[in-house]
């Protein structure tokens, strides 16, 4: 569905959300492969940490929920390339969320960085892709936004638009030339799922999260998702009348 990528080299690729998690580990194995990367995050020293490691990494703090902060970024980005092949963003946050302890300003924090800073960066990059004609933009979303669960009061939501958003996204950009990928990881051992206090079925390291999400890529996938065990079995549930949804995701979460 998207152009196949035979190769990494010399590719100028922008990771916004690289400090930590998928991020990180994506952009450490796409320089491995030859990319040129810039690393974007709110932490510029822990982003600098990452990138001395590397000949072809780039340093570039941004706030994805301050939109100056963005263009500010992109620009010197720009001025060091003069072209951006790929774009994935993979800044996001959550924090569990049911009805009983229902917290708008918690709600509306996860909306503004989950959802809305994905459409600042859009604001800024989308231009650049399509005065090209060419690139491709990968935003990380998750599972949890294929239906709805226990403890996902405001985060489910949020990713449940993101999946939305990439369709609509592959619809437009496609016949532009301009490749679009949606990534559903599921549980992946990163610092966001380190607090979680339930058991995380599949859970997965992040290095093999990126991996799967790097291959997926390449095969020019709109659909990444892994790990298949896990995520599947959502996709598949997802498509049983509702009686039947809800009594499985009692048994299996016992929430």
């Amino acid at each position: 569905m998207n152009p196949k990528i035979s190769t990494w080299q010399d590719k100028r690729v922008w990771i916004i959300g690289a400090s930590s998690g998928i991020g990180e580990e994506t952009a450490r194995q796409l320089l491995t492969l030859g990319a040129h990367v810039c690393l974007s995050a709110r932490n510029q020293v822990q982003l600098e940490c990452i990138a001395q490691a590397y000949p072809y990494a780039y340093a570039s703090a941004l706030d994805i929920t301050d939109h100056a902060s963005i263009v500010s970024s992109h620009a010197r980005l720009m001025q060091r390339w003069g072209k951006i092949d790929l774009v994935v963003i993979v800044a996001g946050s959550y924090n569990e969320m049911r009805a009983d302890s229902f917290d708008l300003a918690a709600a509306e924090r996860l909306i503004n960085i989950n959802l809305r800073g994905i459409y600042q960066c859009l604001d800024v990059v989308l231009p650049t892709l399509l005065k090209q004609g060419h690139g491709a933009i990968g935003i990380v979303g998750s599972v949890a936004g294929l239906s709805g669960l226990p403890k996902a009061l405001a985060y489910g939501p949020t990713k449940a638009a993101i999946i939305n958003l990439c369709e609509s996204l592959y619809l437009d950009l496609r016949p532009q030339n301009i490749g679009v990928y949606m990534i559903n990881p599921g549980f992946v051992e990163t610092p966001m799922t380190a607090g979680n206090d339930f058991k995380m079925p599949a859970l997965m390291p992040a290095p093999a999260a990126a991996k799967a999400l790097i291959r997926g890529m390449m095969r020019g996938d709109f659909h990444i998702h892994f790990p298949h065990r896990f995520t599947n079995w959502l996709r598949l549930a997802r498509l049983l009348p509702y009686r039947s949804y809800f009594y499985l995701v009692h048994k299996f979460t016992g929430l």
